[in-house]
């Protein structure tokens, strides 16, 4: 399930390196922060990634639980909000000095590249969002399983997490393997209208909490801090979250 121990080479296939310690682990830097990182593996054909531990993230680790998205992650895409919460994740983990960063190869919601390409296709002609389009297809709109998830992070020792997340179902998988969570909302602006009505969608066929402006208690994507809105706006706010996340 994860790598712990040194990797083992056979003899003499690392003739030349050095390799008195193979261990996936070094320094990592971005945006001009260094954080030591140790990688990990989650071995499954389906919902499996790497974990990677950034810092000493102690007993309560933030921790990022993230699908790979080609277009968002590594394109820039403004069409999705996956690219905005991962950099604001690892922001806050940079920030704390510590935490997990879950990445699982599961692109286009657990159908892959090709058939996300072929649903975004499907929306464009039909006027339709993706969760629809993938219905017309005969896809499941969502595949995605977090179990092994569940699992990695037991065998690391982390039996409380701060989830960085506002996605329903990865708090349910975590919490029925019995991990104690604690949900920290991400908040990002998209720039598109196809962003924004990705996020819209979320909420009606997945039951995603997006925070918007009026939440304070989510972390927020610009320096400049929101509105200030009434106290009974922060109520209903909270209460929404609680109907769809469930109370753990």
């Amino acid at each position: 399930m994860t790598i712990i121990e040194p990797v083992q080479f056979p003899p003499g296939e690392a003739t030349g390196r050095d390799v008195d310690d193979p261990r996936p682990e070094h320094q990592f830097s971005r945006n001009g922060a260094q954080l030591r990182v140790q990688v990990h593996t989650i071995d499954d054909p389906t919902d499996g990634g790497y974990v990677l531990v950034f810092g000493d993230p102690g007993e309560q680790p933030l921790v990022r639980v993230h699908s790979r998205c080609l277009y968002g992650d590594a394109l820039g895409s403004d069409d999705c909000d996956c690219g905005p919460e991962l950099a604001l994740s690892m922001d806050l983990i940079q920030a704390e000095g510590a935490g997990v960063l879950v990445y699982l190869e599961q692109e286009g919601r657990g159908a892959g590249l090709i058939w996300k390409a072929i649903g975004y296709g499907t929306s464009e002609r039909y006027d339709i969002d993706t969760f629809e389009s993938y219905a017309r297809l005969g896809l499941e709109p969502d595949t995605r399983r977090y179990e092994l998830v569940a699992k990695a992070l037991f065998g690391l020792g982390f039996h409380r997490v701060r989830l960085l997340t506002n996605n329903p179902d990865k708090l349910r998988a975590l919490a029925d393997a019995g991990i104690a969570v604690e949900v920290i909302p991400l908040a990002v602006r998209m720039a598109t209208d196809r962003g924004r009505r990705y996020l819209d969608a979320k909420v009606r066929w997945r039951k995603h909490m997006i925070p918007r402006d009026f939440a304070p208690w989510a972390p927020q994507t610009t320096p400049f801090p929101a509105p200030e809105r009434p106290v009974d706006d922060d109520r209903r706010a909270r209460r929404r979250w609680q109907r769809l996340f469930g109370r753990r």
